[in-house]
């Protein structure tokens, strides 16, 4: 583990129904057939999306036409969720480095599935005899320095904390 973030369901600036569980929510949304935008792009946020879906004993593949699977990148998506006053999940750094959210806010955030943990392996030499295991030793030491640490707590967008580092 090196340092995290959250997930957090971006959705239209009309919805005023307060979120109290990421389930409920992603339910609400289903019973109601709203509009959700997908990555669909076998990501870590789209793999989150399906892994919530799942939670709820939800599988996207049965779903109508209110759900878009576009197999974009988050940039992609959340203008389309914009454009469309829709529903979509997102990292919170990438929700905070976005400008383009005039019709949408955080409609849910705050709760452990939302949890967004980065990690880093150092690949084992023997398994691929063409890497630099001396470098890459090196650069995983260097993430796990002070120096490493300060620089990610402090990584701001528009004043805001983006990630944060909890290497033991």
């Amino acid at each position: 583990d090196l340092m995290y973030n959250e997930y957090i369901v971006a959705g239209p600036k009309e919805d005023n129904i307060p979120c109290v569980d990421i389930d409920l929510k992603l339910s609400e949304i289903f019973k109601n057939n709203y509009t959700f935008i997908s990555r669909g792009d076998d990501s870590g946020t789209h793999k989150k999306e399906l892994e919530l879906w799942q939670s709820i004993n939800k599988n996207p593949t049965t779903f109508g036409l209110w759900y878009l699977n576009i197999g974009q990148g988050m940039g992609h998506t959340l203008l389309i969720a914009n454009e469309k006053k829709a529903y979509t999940l997102t990292d919170r750094s990438t929700w905070i480095s976005f400008n383009n959210k005039d019709n949408l806010k955080i409609v849910c955030e705050a709760f452990p599935p939302l949890f967004n943990q980065y990690g880093l392996i150092l690949v084992n030499p023997s398994i691929n005899k063409d890497l630099n295991i001396k470098s890459a030793s090196k650069y995983v030491e260097w993430l796990l320095s002070d120096e490493a640490k300060n620089l990610i707590n402090s990584f701001k967008k528009k004043n805001k904390q983006l990630f944060f580092y909890n290497h033991h």
